[in-house]
């Protein structure tokens, strides 16, 4: 793709690149810009899942949707080369964002149940917004990463994410 161009690669060449045929292409990818991406399952580590959904870490609801982000910057749906390849690529074919960004919303529903899950116990408000902010946080943690270069660790950036977002809002 790097070299000829998303449109001039076909799903059959990936195939015969990767030593597979197309029908166990499409047990792994959706689509060619899925396979490009790198794009594969989400998840989140159970504990981490049942520790916020039970009203912690911390019992503060800002402070633990952010152990959550740290969570999926540690350990990301695919590895932080691909996730640098894949801004690369999604400069040379903007699709490639779009499918990115159409590819969280579609995890959002995850999102939304853990998030409902945290509020029946809690009785906290804004699901609806916290599960925006923890879509944003991870998206714009990993945009100000690969803007720096991509080295280190993706999850040094968030501070300084939240902090923009806190005087974007007024906040302390």
């Amino acid at each position: 793709m790097a070299e000829r161009g998303l449109d001039a690669v076909s799903i059959d060449a990936i195939c015969a690149k990767a030593g597979v045929s197309p029908r166990t292409f499409f047990n792994y990818f959706e689509t060619k810009d899925d396979a490009v991406l790198g794009i594969g399952p989400w998840s989140l580590d159970p504990v981490v899942v049942d520790t916020f959904a039970a009203g912690g870490p911390t019992g503060n609801l800002s402070a633990d949707l952010l152990v959550v982000v740290t969570e999926l910057l540690d350990k990301p749906a695919f590895g932080k080369q691909r996730i640098a390849a894949a801004f690369e690529l999604a400069r040379q074919e903007p699709r490639l964002l779009v499918r990115h960004l159409t590819w969280m919303e579609q995890h959002r529903h995850d999102i939304d149940a853990l998030i409902s899950r945290r509020l029946a116990v809690t009785g906290e408000t804004g699901g609806d917004l916290v599960g925006t902010l923890l879509v944003v946080l991870t998206h714009m943690t990993y945009v100000r990463w690969e803007a720096t270069g991509g080295s280190g660790e993706a999850r040094a950036h968030l501070p300084d994410i939240v902090g923009d977002l806190r005087s974007l809002l007024g906040a302390p």
